[in-house]
């Protein structure tokens, strides 16, 4: 067995003999993005709700040990059920990189064309010592304002190496999405100007 994942289990076993201690974490990074836009965008955001693998979607942090095992941490939580501490999280960077509000649910300006952008995440891996790694497909929909609707789907495949702390793996876990939002609204600026243009690489 590797240390890191030695590290760990004894940290669990250790913590299981004594009072427990609960820890909450969230995927809300505390600090905006680098790079803000320039100017607001000709369209409406509006950002469709998010799915994550059953295996991870527990209140617990799931880590996995080895290919075929994984480790529910009992006394570390996620603040929000994890589907929407990710929604939460990828809105947040999205509104700050194109420079506009998400309006799901709320009413639009007919006069003004709405992008649609919808995630689903197919693999939300934490390696204690190694990495954290997000696969996802997700989607942009252009319409209204007389410009019928088109769609784009791409898929994104990320990882940010990790300490064996879980502290470590959630911030990697940000940095992830601070990459997928900026791969979205790279995309969704460029696409939704020129409907020709691809999805990016990938791998970021």
């Amino acid at each position: 067995m590797k240390t890191p994942l030695l590290i760990l289990i004894t940290s669990v076993c250790l913590t299981a003999c004594s009072a427990p201690v609960m820890h909450s974490y969230t995927l809300q990074g505390s600090t905006p993005p680098s790079e803000p836009p320039v100017e607001a965008p000709a369209f409406q955001l509006e950002i469709r709700p998010i799915r994550v693998p059953v295996q991870v979607d527990q209140p617990q942090l799931v880590v996995r040990l080895n290919q075929a095992s994984l480790a529910i941490m009992e006394n570390d939580r996620w603040g929000a059920p994890l589907a929407e501490e990710f929604h939460d999280a990828l809105t947040d960077r999205l509104e700050s990189r194109l420079g506009t509000h998400d309006l799901a649910g709320m009413s639009k300006d007919a006069k003004r064309p709405v992008l649609s952008i919808q995630a689903e995440v197919r693999r939300f891996d934490s390696l204690p010592g190694q990495y954290a790694l997000e696969e996802v497909v997700w989607s942009l929909e252009l319409r209204g304002n007389g410009q019928g609707r088109r769609t784009l789907t791409c898929a994104t495949q990320i990882r940010q190496p990790a300490g064996v702390e879980l502290k470590s793996l959630v911030l990697a876990h940000q940095h992830l999405i601070d990459l997928l939002a900026k791969t979205i609204a790279d995309t969704a600026n460029g696409w939704t100007k020129d409907a020709a243009l691809k999805c990016p690489s990938g791998n970021v």
